[in-house]
């Protein structure tokens, strides 16, 4: 009550709130101000942290913190003071802006912030235009001899470093995906499996780095996680310089559209778009606007922890979320990150991307050119969940009002930039008059689409319109065939076979409007494809360059309405082998959010085989979890990474390498499967993970499969271990983004982590903040439709859900051992863990069924190594 009262000098208000139980925190947030004075600046949101990034002594423990606080506020407003202040230029103009929204820091900050002699450029003046630059030449064909490959490798490793084998190896093997090519649509294809500590990451730049400087060519890195896309930037500089002597970078960082700011959002938001809090938000996001490297707002240089500050979503309204982009009608396009990145990655050395841009570049790029021919898929692993994502069908709701609001632009007093085609191409309309009628009957097609409170109709039986009508009657026969018993909160689901009429005729119905709004689209498009070949005198460079983006986002849009309509034809008819349907409610907390039609590939590496894989002329898919560790029972480790690669689909036989990590697994980790928490015990559970924490003292992470769960442990042993100097953060609890607390979790010792699927893979912590990896069970695939239909497929039966649980072990374990320095604990709270799955884990480690009390006694005591129970227990496992 005492802080909710009084204005407080405070770090992180959300989580303080959060913890406190008490929302509405009066005071001064010491993260704010940073955000403010050291724009694009890291900066790990804890006292700890923030002393590191201050350049202070931190404080020793909770006693000293607000003292620490206060010292803290003093170095940021003396900073300002600094004549070496780098983020001083925009600083005085945002600081009065801020000051008529009522910012806490503005009037604390303003006698330290001197005004300047001239006036302050304002952003968009002050940004950096792009320039067109000319189409690069293909890269020459060149061989990469082994010796120039090792050499290049012992040049990024450095003088004097250790030469490991199993690196060399790797580097040489990674060098042959970039040999010229004999056969069109026969590339290269490599899979590698390297163990964790191999060094793969410079294993493949090495190759990639002197195969681009000798060609000329692009090389393209995909990952799977942000974190990953952190690492590899930084791993890159050994190999390139940060630019090159004409200004351009020869490395670069791309994503989708959707991680950048989008400048024509921020304009609107600072220029009333935004309202009370959000609006302060807006301010910062436009300081750190002028000093970022790349406009990257989910993973770049931009705070994770600063839209968790401000609490709605302002953060994602200020990037282009719903494809609404004007390309060059935006009066910042000539400024734009996104056209920016676009343009250097055309003539980069190294693009990082992730999967599924990789993807979707490959199978609807703007620009053929630029699609990537030589690339390296790290967490290679991943690779068939992206393409079964990207490759997917779904009508829903929420896409079909997405789209809807895409061709109309705002209804009724909606707020916002959102324009239709009308506004968008208003001058094609005027002079085209083809162009106009299709644009005016799109328009009007587009009103039979789902609009504003569909949802709440469908519920109350009163939808309009042929696709409300279409989803009403999904939602009717999914919750009539509902057999779940899982209470309201989870989402439910049935196929789509044998569907009653009401059902066959909506979609019929529906088929038909989907028809005569993509009708006009593709007229329109051919109207836009005669301007661009015969082109008005009005027609600048601006102009068409508008035009042609409005063309590719037509040619989406028409490939989108053309999937929905192959789905709803075959409801009703006859099922088609390469595909699972199925019909859907997706809820959250007993609230529905949508209602769909999915429709999945059944091997989504098909279309990534034919998209992906055959126009490449070289490509690698690498992991240290890329095989199936089947121990000695019979199989092909390497069946189930051929087929989850795209190869089995090629006419080519992909050429396969191991590279064994360097660690003592046996000397520096111990998996124990503790016997004596009941399944379904929710306070046992909670239980065993305070006090596994206790006996750590910290440094545990978590890993839960129901998020349900994880909260309700969390709630039951938060306070307990906070009194005992032990922080404990959570996912999808704590009002931070995940990268913040992995974050917070390396940087602190004593902390622990719990979370659910996103932080088994990807997660890089090594030393002390990570010593102990816990599971709540074992980590069982859910028995969901698309899931059945590919284990019947297999014909593997049980093996085949052993495999993927043995991957997820397998990466799960992986966060355990990062360096050769590392020890820690395995556990898995499962007294009925199969001795089948055991072969997940390295060989040589030991394995012990033990209680709880028994678990405890040997974390505590940091004892690990084989005993003979245990190797007898592996050796029976892997037998």
């Amino acid at each position: 009550m005492a802080a909710a009262d009084t204005p407080v000098l405070l770090l992180n208000a959300p989580l303080v709130a959060n913890r406190l139980g008490y929302p509405d925190l009066s005071g001064l947030d010491l993260l704010e101000a940073f955000a403010f004075v050291h724009p694009a600046r890291f900066c790990v949101p804890t006292p700890r942290g923030l002393a590191e990034a201050l350049g202070m002594e931190p404080p020793q423990g909770d006693a000293d913190v607000p003292e620490f606080l206060q010292r803290a506020a003093g170095a940021l407003c003396a900073a300002c003071e600094d004549p070496e202040w780098f983020e001083r230029a925009g600083a005085w103009s945002a600081l009065q802006s801020l000051e008529r929204l009522r910012w806490p820091w503005a009037q604390v900050l303003r006698p330290h912030i001197a005004r300047p002699e001239r006036a302050e450029k304002w952003l968009f003046s002050a940004l950096p235009e792009w320039e067109e630059a000319g189409e690069r030449a293909p890269p020459r064909q060149v061989d990469l001899p082994s010796e120039r490959v090792l050499a290049r490798l012992d040049e990024l490793t450095g003088e004097g470093a250790e030469k490991r084998e199993g690196q060399r190896a790797y580097a040489s093997d990674a060098a042959r995906i970039f040999a010229p090519r004999s056969r069109s649509e026969m590339p290269h294809i490599a899979l590698a499996q390297a163990g964790t500590g191999i060094g793969k990451t410079l294993g493949y730049l090495a190759p990639a780095s002197a195969w681009s400087q000798a060609s000329g060519g692009t090389v393209w890195v995909s990952t799977y996680t942000k974190n990953l896309q952190r690492q590899l930037r930084s791993e890159s500089r050994r190999a390139w310089p940060l630019k090159r002597p004409d200004g351009t970078p020869p490395v670069v960082v791309r994503k989708g559209r959707e991680n950048y700011l989008c400048l024509l959002n921020l304009e609107d938001a600072l220029q009333g778009g935004f309202a009370g809090r959000p609006a302060i938000l807006a301010q910062l996001v436009a300081r750190w606007a002028a000093f970022t490297r790349d406009g990257d707002m989910i993973g770049g240089d931009l705070p994770g922890w600063l839209g968790t500050l401000f609490r709605k979503r302002g953060i994602a309204a200020l990037t282009d979320q719903r494809g609404e982009c004007v390309y060059a009608g935006c009066p910042h396009y000539r400024k734009c990150f996104i056209e920016r990145v676009g343009r250097e990655s055309a003539s980069a050395d190294l693009v990082i991307a992730n999967h599924a841009l990789v993807m979707i570049n490959a199978a609807r790029g703007r620009d053929h050119a630029q699609r990537p021919t030589r690339i390296v898929f790290d967490e290679g692993h991943h690779v068939f969940e992206a393409a079964d994502s990207t490759f997917a069908a779904t009508l829903s709701g929420q896409e079909a009002i997405e789209l809807r609001r895409w061709i109309i632009g705002p209804e009724k007093k909606a707020r916002g930039r959102r324009r239709g085609l009308s506004a968008r191409l208003a001058d094609v309309a005027s002079y085209d008059e083809a162009g106009g009628e299709a644009i005016d009957a799109a328009s009007e097609a587009g009103k039979l689409l789902p609009a504003d409170g569909w949802l709440q109709r469908l519920v109350e039986g009163e939808p309009w319109g042929p696709l409300e009508e279409l989803l009403f009657a999904v939602r009717a026969v999914t919750y009539a065939r509902d057999e779940s018993g899982q209470e309201a909160g989870y989402g439910i689901e049935t196929e789509a076979s044998g569907l009653p009429g009401e059902v066959i005729e909506a979609a019929g119905a529906a088929e038909a409007a989907l028809a005569s709004i993509r009708a006009p689209l593709i007229r329109l498009s051919g109207r836009l494809e005669a301007i661009m070949a015969d082109p008005p005198d009005w027609l600048d460079a601006q102009g068409r360059a508008r035009i042609e983006g409005a063309r590719h986002s037509l040619s989406w849009r028409i490939e989108l309405l053309a999937a929905w309509e192959a789905l709803l034809g075959r409801l009703g008819g006859p099922a088609d082998p390469e595909f699972v349907d199925w019909l859907a409610v997706d809820r959250n907390d007993a609230r529905e959010f949508d209602v769909a039609i999915h429709r999945r590939w059944l091997d989504p590496m098909k279309p990534f085989a034919r998209t992906v894989l055959e126009p490449a002329h070289g490509v690698m898919l690498t992991s240290a979890t890329l095989t199936d560790r089947i121990g000695s029972a019979p199989g092909n480790p390497w069946e189930s990474a051929i087929a989850r690669s795209g190869a089995a689909h090629l006419e080519v036989a992909p050429m396969l390498t191991t590279a064994d990590s360097p660690f003592d697994y046996a000397a520096r980790a111990e998996v124990l499967i503790v016997t004596d928490i009941r399944k379904g015990d929710l306070p046992a559970l909670a239980g065993a993970y305070a006090r596994i924490i206790e006996a750590s003292e910290g440094g545990v992470l978590g890993l839960f499969t129901a998020i349900r769960r994880m909260r309700a442990v969390h709630g039951r042993i938060a306070d307990r271990l906070a009194r005992a100097g032990l922080p404990l953060y959570a996912q999808h609890v704590d009002p931070i983004d995940t990268g913040t607390l992995v974050d917070i979790f390396r940087d602190d010792p004593r902390a622990s982590l719990l979370g659910t699927d996103a932080l088994r893979d990807g997660v890089d912590v090594p030393g002390r903040s990570l010593r102990c990896v816990a599971l709540e069970s074992v980590p069982w695939p859910r028995p969901d439709i698309l899931h059945k239909a590919r284990r019947a497929a297999s014909g593997a039966g049980s093996s085949y859900d052993d495999r993927i649980i043995r991957a997820r072990l397998a990466q799960a374990f992986g966060r355990l051992i990062r360096g050769k320095e590392d020890t820690g604990h395995f556990i898995v709270l499962s007294p009925a863990f199969p001795s089948r799955l055991l072969s997940a884990f390295p060989e040589g480690t030991a394995i012990r069924r033990v209680t709880l009390d028994e678990a405890l006694a040997r974390i505590a005591g940091g004892l690990i190594g084989p005993d003979e129970h245990a190797a007898s227990e592996s050796e029976e496992a892997r037998a």
